[in-house]
């Protein structure tokens, strides 16, 4: 049995070790919810990971966003480079749900594009589960929607080996009803094409070649190679077909499934006529019959996922299958898995919250007549059903919410950092002007003045982005470069704006709400917090202490509240900063720590970005001018190679630049999702 083997060039330090040993002693005991409680630079996901080593249980780590479960999943696999580390989330680049907004009768259809990168990596993580242990799913909370049935996923794979006694035709047919597609063009994941008597499959879960060669009706080799190079990887004895879909239904289901839907179309219509719902009951017949024409007559159509529970043979109100239904369940049918909810106070909420926000658009959608109330059987687990689904649980948080701390048989604290950094000074400073005090804006120039001649940084929240953008003016007019960071900032300027921030390009970052959560900058020694004691949502206690906790990785590292209220989240939010901080210097006095700075590589992503880009339009123009083309397969090629590079190191921004670059060199149109407004529809 493969097992989880953690390789790291250090051991655990600081809180670590005693960490680790209070949370694998509370799994040994069966507690339900743990919480580890860790600072802001404490090494919380290396402590998860030797949890996760010591258990060795297949382990769910649900982030509350794609880039943060990024971040995350690379962290693990070179945590457990030898196991099965997998990325699993919404597979949508572009995703605007189907809706209708009756104030003023404008229907919004649904639009979506699909990354068929991010779709692949969805398969690889189904199927790692359901073939070997050693398995950690980094997700988002798109876990908690609907999958389909693993029992259907797995049954109908297709196991080959040499010397079955199978023809180029009974395969060719085999893959076809598991629906992957035949290709005469280059493979993509689903697809496979026939070249004599051989056949070459990309499978749905990675990007290699498998070369299946006959003799007669017997498999006679195997062939595993790279799509790039063509170069043979491998020569297999045995290899696995899993279906290129999720959502695997037999064609005699098929056919009980649109049964069940006239049956339902026909007293929901006895319910619409009933009320005098005459536009409705039109509607939903137009519409209803429509899609089952098309089921019955090419096995899809559009929206098929309101048909879900048809298909799948589940009651009305019962839950969908997820990726929950694909982790190993003891016999009894309890989860055996462990489940990590990174950055929880902020995680949990969007898991309670996505049920509620889902049903209301699909009723309002069922009311009118654009959709049959099984529609609303497709949605996402109710936070009480994903507590059913999943085994032991431990929270990571600086700032765990009161359901972690209640729910939770015991909070495991890890305060004390292998650096031996500790949490920063704070000083409270009036808002107002008095006296010979200037006011927070004037003093707050003084101290980054000072800041700066010492080749540091400084972070500055304000309440609005109006604020944000005019203080950014006033500071450059006062001779602090700085540039200013909130939601209205592009992706791409967001990363280019923190990367300049790190080199030095300007000293001063204000911002509003972005200043918290997953922002590593060690060359931070100074954060200030404007208006502080507006108590709110962007100065309650989780947030002034995210945002404190942008200081703790400097040595140097202060903050500056501006109030002149203490209020109760500002009490709260000092006492536990200075209750860490004691704790820390009593402990680096004790073992004669010295605190060090971090240090950490700047990469700019842009640059790569950009420079690729630019190479690539480059190497086309000159090409052009020249009036040939060289070798246009070989620039694809190698364009491919640096896509799936992208991919593996989950760097999707240089991976969607790329793809486009492949499809403009064979000429296909490069999709962007549509702008255009809402259309009424009667």
């Amino acid at each position: 049995m493969d097992k989880f083997k953690l390789k790291s060039d250090w051991l655990p330090a600081g809180d670590q070790p005693k960490a680790i040993k209070q949370l694998t002693d509370g799994l040994a005991k069966n507690m339900r919810y743990q919480t580890l409680l860790g600072v802001t630079g404490s090494g919380k996901t290396f402590t998860v990971a030797n949890v996760i080593q010591a258990v060795q249980k297949p382990t769910l780590v649900i982030a509350h966003n794609k880039t943060l479960a990024a971040q995350l999943a690379q962290e693990y696999r070179s945590f457990f480079p030898d196991n099965a580390v997998h990325y699993f989330v919404s597979y949508y680049d572009y995703y605007q749900p189907e809706a209708y907004l009756p104030t003023t009768d404008t229907y919004i259809e649904k639009d979506a594009q699909i990354n068929e990168e991010i779709d692949r990596l969805r398969h690889a993580s189904t199927q790692a589960l359901l073939s070997r242990p050693d398995v950690i799913i980094v997700a988002s909370v798109s876990c908690i929607y609907g999958l389909g049935s693993p029992d259907e996923y797995l049954k109908v794979n297709l196991k080959l080996s040499v010397g079955d006694r199978l023809s180029r035709n009974d395969l060719i047919r085999k893959l076809v009803n598991v629906y992957f597609d035949r290709t005469n063009a280059d493979l993509q994941p689903g697809t496979f094409r026939g070249i004599g008597n051989t056949l070459e499959v990309m499978p749905t879960g990675e990007v290699m070649i498998y070369q299946i060669t006959f003799s007669g009706s017997a498999v006679e080799s195997i062939l595993k190679i790279n799509p790039i190079t063509r170069a043979v990887v491998g020569n297999e004895e045995t290899c696995f077909f899993f279906p290129a879909k999720h959502f695997i239904t037999p064609e005699t289901e098929r056919k009980r499934a649109v049964e069940d839907i006239k049956m339902e179309l026909a007293e929901r219509l006895k319910v619409l006529d009933g009320e005098k719902k005459l536009l409705e009951v039109e509607r939903l017949k137009r519409r209803t019959k429509y899609d089952i024409a098309m089921i019955e007559e090419v096995g899809y159509c559009s929206g098929i996922e309101n048909y879900s529970r048809h298909f799948s043979g589940k009651t009305p109100g019962e839950p969908p299958e997820t990726l929950l239904s694909y982790f190993p369940h003891n016999a009894n049918g309890t989860p055996d898995f462990l489940t990590i909810i990174d950055e929880s106070h902020v995680t949990v909420p969007q898991l309670r919250g996505m049920y509620a926000g889902d049903q209301s658009r699909k009723k309002t959608l069922v009311e009118h007549g654009f959709r049959l109330p099984s529609a609303c059987d497709n949605r996402p687990l109710t936070f009480t059903e994903w507590e059913k689904r999943i085994g032991a649980v431990i929270f990571t948080s600086a700032t765990p919410a009161d359901f972690e701390r209640a729910v939770s048989e015991q909070v495991v604290e890890q305060v004390i950092r292998p650096t031996g950094l500790v949490d920063p000074e704070i000083v409270v400073r009036p808002v107002v002007q008095k006296g010979d005090y200037s006011g927070q804006i004037t003093d707050f120039i003084a101290e980054a003045a000072a800041v700066v001649k010492k080749g540091e940084r400084i972070l500055v929240t304000t309440l609005t982005k109006k604020m944000a953008e005019d203080l950014s003016v006033y500071l450059k007019e006062k001779g602090v470069k700085a540039e200013y960071l909130h939601s209205d900032v592009k992706t791409m300027d967001r990363i280019r704006i923190l990367t300049e921030f790190r080199k030095g390009t300007f000293d001063c970052l204000v911002g509003v709400n972005l200043l918290r959560e997953g922002l590593d900058l060690p060359e931070v020694s100074l954060v200030a917090i404007l208006d502080a004691d507006k108590e709110g949502f962007l100065r309650s206690e989780t947030s002034l202490i995210q945002t404190i906790g942008r200081a703790a990785r400097n040595v140097a590292g202060r903050v500056l509240l501006y109030a002149d209220v203490m209020t109760g989240s500002l009490s709260a939010a000092i006492g536990e900063t200075d209750r860490r901080r004691n704790v820390q210097i009593a402990y680096n006095k004790a073992h004669g720590i010295t605190p060090q700075s971090i240090h950490k590589k700047i990469r700019d992503i842009t640059e790569e970005l950009v420079s690729t880009h630019d190479r690539a339009l480059k190497e086309l123009f000159l090409l052009d001018k020249m009036n040939f083309i060289k070798d246009p397969e070989k620039l694809m090629k190698q364009k491919e190679k640096e896509m799936l590079v992208a991919v593996k190191e989950l760097d999707f921004e240089s991976a969607a630049l790329l793809r486009d670059e492949i499809k403009m060199l064979r000429g296909e149109p490069v999709h962007e999702h549509s702008n255009s407004k809402p259309r009424k529809r009667r």
